[in-house]
């Protein structure tokens, strides 16, 4: 039977080395090929295919502070996926894929949970749980106990194992719809012959597969609505759905109101 599970990967890396966001794609791409290849005597692969949520890895935005190790901004990678797979066989490929891709000097974390089993307040104690990792300094014994009521898998995989704390943040966070920046830029036909692009709500949705377009205080921007695109085009969680955030700019030529994708400085609360 599919099920849905989260899994949640922090302090994996080093200067110089492959970033924990790679290394968590990395492995919700092995985890879909296995669940693949585990039903295809049943079912076509592009059944099984659309079967999987939106295949994006979020970037959760922790603490920074000089009582917490970390390599440059301090953030866990957080994806879902849908399988059949045990959980045992879950967290072997995700722990034998750790054990290969971090580096020697990280401190690596895995939080994996299947989503039926989270009630309603255990969702809001681990949202609760994730915001307040962004805003002041958390212990190990407050993630392993976290963990335990919750019925989490959370495990250490080298070094001081702190990125069990920063693992288990970034599945409350994900959780609560609202926090996260996708890994990666969009693409949607940008080239440096054309830096700028106007285009529809639908046709953003559309090339990208995204749920929305949203302006940065949460309005839902229709269909038909037009948006003015430069630059690195990032998603973001909000609404519980994967959205562009616009805000509205003036046209130095015309003074018409104009929507533009969130600049960088805009983006940095997710």
């Amino acid at each position: 039977m599919m099920k849905s599970w989260l899994i949640c990967i922090d302090d994996t890396d080093d200067i110089g080395t492959k970033g924990t966001g790679e290394i968590a794609e990395e492995i919700m791409h092995l985890l879909m090929s296995k669940a693949i290849d585990a039903q295809s005597d049943n079912q076509g692969k592009a059944e099984v295919k659309n079967n999987q949520p939106s295949a994006w890895v979020t970037r959760h935005q922790l603490f920074v502070h000089p009582d917490i190790p970390y390599t440059s901004h301090n953030s866990a990678m957080c994806f879902e996926v849908n399988t059949s797979l045990a959980l045992a066989v879950i967290k072997d490929i995700c722990v034998m894929h750790l054990k290969t891709e971090c580096a020697l000097a990280a401190d690596p974390g895995l939080a994996i949970v299947e989503k039926s089993l989270l009630s309603t307040n255990n969702i809001q104690r681990l949202m609760t749980f994730g915001f307040e990792t962004k805003q002041q300094v958390k212990t190990k014994p407050d993630a392993y106990e976290l963990a335990a009521d919750m019925g989490i898998d959370l495990s250490e995989h080298g070094g001081t194992g702190q990125g069990v704390i920063g693992a288990i943040a970034g599945i409350g966070l994900r959780l609560s719809g609202r926090d996260g920046r996708v890994k990666g830029q969009l693409d949607i036909g940008l080239t440096e012959s054309t830096p700028e692009l106007t285009i529809t709500v639908q046709q953003i949705k559309k090339l990208t597969g995204l749920d929305a377009v949203i302006e940065l205080n949460g309005f839902l921007l229709k269909d038909h609505e037009v948006v003015h695109v430069s630059g690195k085009i990032k998603a973001v969680m909000q609404n519980h759905q994967f959205a562009l955030l616009v805000y509205q700019h003036r046209d130095e030529v015309t003074g018409e109101p104009q929507w533009r994708n969130a600049l960088k400085q805009q983006l940095k609360k997710y």
